[in-house]
């Protein structure tokens, strides 16, 4: 069987606690993403429980719509060291669905000021009428580290 998840890992320069602050803020993650796909936050408000649905702004060129918006709901949400949701539609008439992929990011605290996170994007769960539509991974092998990347920069600058 193939591999059906990629991860990097980054050791940044600040406590857990402040690293998934920024996480857990829907706002920062136009910024954090590697991609420049993810536009803004619709919903603004912290992810504080699992279950919790958040919609972002997107913009992908091969997108049928070119902007479009995407619904998330938390899966794991363990302060300060996990935080994970699953990405779908809003299909009208408050029926969501989730396309059977996921993002998650572990921290492991390496000291005071250090963390060490892990970005993982699993896809093991995607039904067979998706992937034959779409490809997965749907980046390249950049996304990942350049995404940790920008989390260092903000978390830096908070």
């Amino acid at each position: 069987m193939e591999q059906e998840n990629v991860s990097a890992t980054l050791t940044v320069a600040a406590p857990a606690a402040q690293v998934f602050a920024v996480l857990a803020d829907p706002t920062t993650h136009s910024a954090i993403d590697g991609t420049g796909w993810v536009q803004e936050a619709v919903d603004r408000a912290p992810l504080t429980e699992v279950g919790q649905v958040f919609r972002m702004d997107m913009y992908h060129a091969n997108h049928p719509d070119g902007d479009y918006q995407v619904v998330n709901k938390v899966q794991v949400l363990d302060p300060p060291r996990a935080i994970g949701w699953l990405t779908g539609q809003d299909k009208g008439g408050g029926h969501l669905e989730f396309g059977g992929w996921m993002w998650r990011y572990d921290l492991a605290p390496i000291g005071p000021s250090e963390t060490e996170v892990t970005l993982t994007y699993d896809w093991s769960a995607v039904p067979q009428s998706i992937r034959e539509y779409l490809r997965f991974p749907p980046f390249g092998p950049e996304h990942l580290p350049n995404s940790l990347h920008h989390l260092a920069e903000l978390v830096s600058d908070t």
